[in-house]
């Protein structure tokens, strides 16, 4: 029988890529929509080469009902895979009204969209950010939400609009992956983590500061209740949490509810801890300095990973030894990213 067709929104982005080099591998047919503006269409074509065969790509933005129709009246659509949206922190704390126009209004076009063309199955990309800063760790699905910037909102706010859209309709079958620090890369060193700017996530940083495009890294806080005063995050290779989505699309249309679903390692490493293990990876040394906290972070978030296990049979599989190396290929490869 062969496989759904799978739309992926944002699949030309980090952990999109990474997903869709997978969702092929495993026979899925897959359309990709982008509207490239965080991302690049050289990640694509070197999907091609991964997967060796053409992606089938509509660029547009899931704000636009045109858009969205000229997919579904050219692809019989199966499943949604949702990662399209804004995803700095820094920047959401500036324009917030970017952030819920982009993220939450369009998600909202998305889901009428597909509605209106008869398919109501949709795995959506959320964050462990919905928790907030949590009382415990490590962090169960059924704790307490609440977000400390609109980016989180964002997320926190699409969750709930997808679960009145299963109240209102129970055909739809939803799942919510809230993904922990996503790092690595895929181990050819083809496609990465490839950010506009100055990088708001630890693992660019570290790798763009090794391969000599920045100074030194800014760690924030020293002074954190924590094994060496840093921030203590859950990182979680990007080739596992796309093998995550691949196991959630083969099992969505058996779920009876919205599913919310934790992705990480249950292991947690300081910021010091990361830079120590980039080091022996890479050979080189990251030279960092001591700033201010940020604010709203937190000192310490890991998850409990065991639901995924016992839902998706899925688990991590990949260390932080193969999370540094493979940063490090890909980003020693190709310092200036797709360009």
């Amino acid at each position: 029988m062969p496989k759904d067709t799978i739309l992926v929104t944002g699949g030309a982005g980090y952990i999109g890529s990474h997903t869709v080099v997978l969702l092929i591998e495993a026979g899925y047919k897959v359309v990709v929509f982008d509207n490239l503006s965080n991302a690049s269409k050289e990640s694509l074509k070197r999907v091609e080469k991964l997967v060796n065969q053409k992606i089938t790509f509509i660029e547009g933005d899931i704000r636009s009902r045109e858009d969205l129709q000229k997919v579904f009246d050219s692809h019989n659509i199966d499943s949604v895979i949702h990662f399209a949206g804004l995803k700095a922190v820094g920047e959401s704390v500036e324009k917030p009204l970017k952030y819920y126009d982009n993220n939450v209004n369009g998600t909202v076009i998305l889901c009428e969209m597909m509605a209106k063309n008869g398919c109501k199955s949709i795995i959506f990309s959320s964050s462990a950010t919905v928790y907030g800063d949590p009382a415990t760790t490590p962090i169960l699905e059924s704790f307490p939400t609440s977000a400390t910037n609109p980016y989180g909102r964002s997320k926190l706010m699409i969750e709930e609009i997808l679960r009145d859209v299963y109240v209102a309709d129970n055909a739809w079958k939803i799942v919510l992956l809230r993904y922990f620090n996503p790092v690595g890369s895929h181990q050819s060193g083809s496609i990465g983590e490839d950010p506009n700017g100055i990088p708001n996530n630890l693992m660019p940083f570290i790798a763009q500061t090794a391969v000599g495009k920045r100074e030194y890294l800014s760690v924030f806080g020293d002074d954190y209740d924590t094994i060496d005063g840093t921030g203590v995050r859950d990182y979680i290779h990007v080739v596992d949490l796309a093998d995550a989505h691949v196991k959630a699309v083969g099992k969505v249309k058996n779920f009876t509810e919205v599913m919310t679903i934790n992705l990480g390692t249950g292991k947690g490493y300081s910021v010091l801890e990361m830079v120590k293990a980039f080091e022996k990876a890479s050979g080189k040394k990251v030279p960092y300095q001591i700033a201010p906290r940020r604010a709203g972070d937190i000192a310490t978030c890991f998850a409990n990973p065991s639901y995924a296990k016992e839902i998706l049979a899925w688990e991590a599989t990949k260390g932080i030894e193969a999370m540094c190396e493979d940063s490090w290929r890909w980003q020693s490869s190709n310092p200036n990213g797709y360009n």
